[in-house]
């Protein structure tokens, strides 16, 4: 009867050490929060590359920047709504979407590169956003375990989580 009891007791202070919320859905959320500004980025960043002329690395590069900026940006307006000072939200913002965006970015641009053609086509082709949409929904099948994985460690976004729920 006391074994049972005590490991009752373990099972129980297991579930606490464990941070709520590292569910398929919040990591799917996570990620979909990601991928809206990593969306925002790409795209933003082949006009800004095709409207200036600019080639396909100097296009990609600034999409990826811009794509990290947007991620970020997501993150940290809703920490700063949560009532958390400008350089701890940053600091939360930074910590949660590192891996993420960058994973995303690298399937992204990985699909991309390796796709014919794909680099070469242009804003008014199917082919740019065809690959783009392909792209996306790829990283972001990669990069949902990813979250999961971050939320269910205590990091990433489950730290974002955690300001949200504290105030």
């Amino acid at each position: 009867m006391v074994n049972e009891h005590s490991t009752h007791t373990e099972h129980t202070e297991h579930t606490h050490a464990t941070p709520p919320g590292a569910t398929w859905s919040t990591a799917a959320q996570a990620t979909l929060h990601c991928l809206t500004g990593c969306a925002i980025g790409e795209v933003l960043g082949m006009v800004v590359g095709t409207a200036l002329g600019w080639g396909n690395v100097p296009t990609t590069v600034l999409a990826i920047v811009l794509a990290f900026f947007f991620g970020y940006s997501l993150t940290l307006r809703g920490v700063l709504k949560a009532g958390m000072g400008f350089r701890a939200a940053l600091r939360v913002a930074l910590a949660a979407d590192t891996l993420s965006i960058a994973v995303m970015e690298l399937i992204d641009n990985g699909v991309i590169a390796l796709w014919p053609d794909a680099m070469d086509a242009e804003l008014a082709d199917l082919l740019f956003w065809a690959s783009l949409a392909i792209s996306l929904a790829i990283a972001f099948v990669v990069t949902v375990p990813v979250n999961k994985w971050m939320i269910g460690r205590g990091k990433g976004h489950a730290v974002v989580h955690q300001h949200h729920h504290a105030h």
